[in-house]
């Protein structure tokens, strides 16, 4: 079980911060967070390490245009969200028992897009106060694994991990049904593994980049028809365990958890290639998932996959600058 109290720990970043401030997961995200801590020069001394509570297993992080992380946990579905100025932070929204939040969005109007794992279902749940707007069933199917998402304009687009189709949920307030747009074209569903993960709208804005965890290939997916290309892939042979995408301009950067690592690859959709920029490695890296940017850089969690999955295992977030 998660615990919905706050585990404290002191982070060494120039200056001890305050005791972690718990939300509650019923009352607003605008709960009171202390102030900035500063530098000797006066400046913003904004962590690049913060705490989570103790067995949260988190998966998915999301942020908008404020300095302010979403998180989701594997253990329940609870949300946690962090000030990234201060490391400090507090559960927003508490889950339940049998419900997953893995891979989430924040949208500009103040909504968390929240994939269900192997329950098949998306939920929406209010930013502001942590209330659960609409839930989505996806898919009845078994297995499923409802993994990542990104948004669209119109739509929510979701992987299934086990399946070889996305799924679109309208935002709030646009019309439509859901939408399973099958994958077709050069993807091959491999059985009894993670395929499709992390996704990103590409830099057009028309179309997807999905990330198959195996064997560890990036394709291009049009969204009218989910005919996905396979990417050519320059510098290295493969992204095997690919899992959360960022994508800035035309860089594309891929987590690859249990090899503790980050790629930076050039996209170049026309010719259906992608070249390896840069790798980014860190000695804080403890099987990180999912990454989001914000004042340039790359914010991640630690799911810790390789170490116990228990009440007491501590977790974190790091940051690494690009």
């Amino acid at each position: 079980m998660t615990r919905n109290h706050l585990t404290r720990r002191t982070l060494l970043t120039g200056t001890t911060l305050a005791a972690v401030t718990a939300l509650t997961a019923a009352g607003p995200a605008a709960a009171a967070l202390r102030a900035t801590p500063r530098t000797a020069t006066g400046g913003p001394a904004w962590p690049t390490e913060f705490p989570l509570p103790d067995g949260f297993l988190p998966e998915g992080i999301t942020i908008g245009s404020r300095p302010y992380a979403y998180m989701g946990s594997r253990a329940n579905g609870a949300i946690y969200r962090t000030d990234l100025r201060t490391g400090e932070g507090g559960i927003l929204h508490a889950g339940a028992q049998g419900t997953a939040a893995i891979g989430l969005k924040l949208s500009s109007d103040g909504l968390l897009y929240v994939a269900g794992g192997a329950s098949g279902t998306a939920r929406v749940v209010d930013a502001r106060t942590g209330e659960v707007r609409t839930t989505h069933t996806l898919t009845t199917a078994t297995p499923t694994f409802i993994n990542d998402v990104i948004l669209t304009p119109d739509r929510a687009w979701f992987t299934d991990s086990r399946n070889p189709v996305l799924h679109g949920v309208p935002r709030a307030g646009r019309p439509g049904t859901t939408r399973t747009l099958p994958l077709t074209g050069d993807w091959t569903q491999l059985p009894d593994v993670n395929n499709a993960n992390g996704v990103v709208t590409t830099p057009d804005g028309k179309g997807l980049i999905v990330v198959q965890s195996t064997p560890g290939a990036l394709y291009h997916v049009s969204l009218r028809t989910g005919s996905a290309t396979r990417l050519t892939l320059v510098g290295a042979d493969s992204v095997v365990n690919g899992d959360g995408l960022v994508r800035r301009g035309g860089i594309l950067y891929v987590v690859q958890n249990r090899l503790n690592r980050i790629t930076a690859w050039t996209l170049d959709l026309p010719r259906a290639r992608a070249t390896l920029h840069r790798t980014l490695t860190d000695p804080r890296f403890d099987v990180p998932t999912t990454a989001a940017h914000h004042a340039g850089r790359l914010y991640l969690v630690n799911a810790r996959f390789t170490s116990p999955q228990l009440p007491d295992t501590t977790f974190n977030g790091v940051a690494v600058r690009l």
